[in-house]
């Protein structure tokens, strides 16, 4: 696999709602552990559309990954321009720190938002130009990211396309090996 899209919920639809929740911290080991094994299998590019949320804390992910695995490439590829337009601004300053340390950001639609089909021709896009997808997405708890997610779905019953999906219990997983491991060292 040499790109991989990367998307998910937006903050406030799994309750996130500062910077400093725990939960992003998992939610970022979660996407770090997957992108590092397909580091392993010839990763070269992530892939965001920009959202908030689980897209921004991969792209941080990558950002810090970059350190150590130089060849590995960040694109910010919008629906449209201006996408973070109505946003506060502490969301658009951490946007626009991000989209200048990526090595390429565009917008899809040359227009500001107009209508939803730029959305569906977006999820479109970045399915025919990766090799796969990775979700941080639980079918129990459906928000937007289900629209990519069943149109990955269908797309890969005629292609060779590749779907990861981080669901809440893999999350509970992380939580439990670090309480495991944290409670481990104390008895060391």
């Amino acid at each position: 696999m040499k790109v991989l899209t990367i998307s998910g919920y937006k903050a406030h639809e799994i309750g996130v709602f500062k910077n400093s929740d725990p939960a992003i911290n998992i939610i970022k080991e979660a996407i770090k552990q997957e992108i590092v094994s397909k580091l392993d299998e010839g990763l070269e590019w992530v892939i965001i559309s920009g959202q908030l949320g689980v897209e921004m804390w991969a792209a941080e992910v990558v950002l810090e990954l970059k350190e150590d695995f130089p060849a590995l490439n960040l694109a910010i590829l919008t629906a449209f321009e201006q996408h973070e337009e109505k946003w506060n601004e502490t969301n658009q300053e951490l946007y626009q720190s991000i989209a200048m340390e990526a090595d390429f950001v565009e917008s899809i639609s040359k227009s500001p938002y107009t209508n939803p089909q730029q959305l569906k021709n977006k999820n479109y896009f970045h399915l025919k130009k990766s090799d796969g997808l990775l979700m941080v997405y639980d079918e129990e708890k459906e928000g937007s990211p289900k629209y990519l997610w069943n149109m990955a779905k269908e797309y890969s019953q005629s292609t060779q396309y590749e779907l990861t999906q981080i669901t809440f219990q893999d999350l509970q997983w992380i939580v439990e090996e670090q309480q495991w491991n944290s409670d481990s060292t104390v008895i060391d």
